[in-house]
C-alpha cells in the first residue's frame, strides 16, 4: 500500500526501529500458527492511506480493531458496508442523528467518507486476536501511535482531537492546546455511552472550531443511507 509522502517516510522510519520490527515478528510468528490476526495485513495501515499529516482535521481515537471475522478494516470504528453496525458506532450514530442538523443514520458502518475528507480514524493498537479484545495491547502498538500523535501535533497546523473514554485520554496528555483542540468524552461503548457521550456533541463542535481557523469543515453525513432503526 501507497502512502501520502510524510506518512510513507513516517511509516518507513518506524519499521526500522526495533519495537516495530518486534510487532512484525510476533505477528508473523502468530499467524504462522494458524492464529488468526484483524485486521489482514493489507489493511493495518489503512488509516494513513487517505491524506498526509497536515491535511488532517479531525483524529479520532478509537482503542483496538474489531476482534470479528470481516470487521476490521483499518479505520477507527468503521466496517465494511456488508457488516452489521457494531455496538459503540450505533452510539456514534446516535449522537449524530442529535448533534448534526439532517442527519440521517446509514445502514451501513462504513466511514471512509470521514476519511476521504481528513478525519484520522486511528486505533491506539492497531491488530487483534480473533476474538480476543485487547490481545494485542502489549505488543508494541501503543508506541507507534505514540509517535503518530506526536507527528501530527508538530506537524499538522491545526486540528481536533475527538479523546472517548480514559485511555484514549491518557494519549492525548501532550497535544499542544495551543494548536489543536481537544475534545474528550467517555468511550461510546455500550457499558459507557450514556455516562456521558451521548450528549456530547463533539461532532458540531469540532466544526465549530474548525471553522473559526477558516477550515472546511466535516461532512458527517454518510452517503446510501437506510433504515436503520436505533431508537
Amino acid at each position: 500500500m501507497q502512502f501520502p509522502q510524510k506518512w510513507q517516510t513516517f511509516i518507513e522510519a518506524q519499521r526500522q526501529l526495533q519495537y516495530f520490527k518486534d510487532i512484525e515478528e510476533s505477528i508473523a510468528e502468530q499467524r504462522a500458527s494458524g492464529t488468526q490476526i484483524y485486521p489482514k495485513d493489507s489493511d493495518i495501515f489503512n488509516a494513513f492511506s487517505y491524506l498526509d499529516v497536515d491535511e488532517i482535521r479531525v483524529v479520532i481515537l478509537g482503542q483496538d480493531p474489531y476482534h470479528g471475522p470481516d470487521q476490521a478494516q483499518g479505520l477507527a470504528f468503521s466496517v465494511s458496508e456488508d457488516q452489521k453496525v457494531p455496538p459503540s458506532l450505533v452510539n456514534i450514530y446516535k449522537e449524530l442523528a442529535q448533534d448534526i442538523e439532517g442527519f440521517v443514520v446509514p445502514a451501513h458502518g462504513d466511514l471512509r467518507s470521514w476519511a476521504e475528507q481528513g478525519v484520522l480514524l486511528l486505533n491506539t493498537v492497531l491488530t487483534v486476536q480473533k476474538g480476543k479484545a485487547h490481545s494485542h495491547a502489549k505488543l508494541g502498538w501503543e508506541q507507534f501511535s505514540d509517535a503518530v500523535i506526536a507527528k501530527i501535533n508538530d506537524e499538522n497546523p491545526h486540528c481536533v482531537f475527538l479523546l472517548w473514554g480514559a485511555h484514549a485520554q491518557q494519549k492525548g496528555r501532550n497535544i499542544d492546546i495551543e494548536k489543536h483542540h481537544v475534545l474528550n468524552a467517555v468511550h461510546p461503548s455500550p457499558l459507557s455511552a450514556y455516562r456521558g457521550f451521548l450528549g456530547c456533541q463533539h461532532f458540531s463542535l469540532a466544526n465549530q472550531w474548525l471553522a473559526a481557523k477558516k477550515i472546511a469543515p466535516i461532512d458527517w453525513k454518510i452517503k446510501n443511507v437506510g433504515t436503520l432503526d436505533l431508537f
